[in-house]
């Protein structure tokens, strides 16, 4: 999912950076909601805490993955 085009310098995560959400690799529609991906997480760059379903930094903090 992730290629050198969107990987930051050090190639772990993407390159913080503000714009346009791209449908398919920050976010995509279900139903009504839009569902932000592991990608779009990183990006941002620290958890919101609000229980997202692809959030990276849940997971860690946990110890373990999170029910889908």
């Amino acid at each position: 999912m992730f290629d050198n085009a969107t990987m930051g310098k050090k190639g772990k995560q993407p390159e913080k950076k503000t714009g346009p959400l791209v449908e398919g690799l920050d976010y995509y529609r279900e139903g009504p909601f839009f569902v932000f991906t592991e990608y779009y997480h990183l990006k941002r760059g620290a958890c919101c805490g609000s229980g997202c379903r692809h959030c990276p930094y849940r997971k860690r903090e946990s110890g373990k993955k999170r029910e889908e």
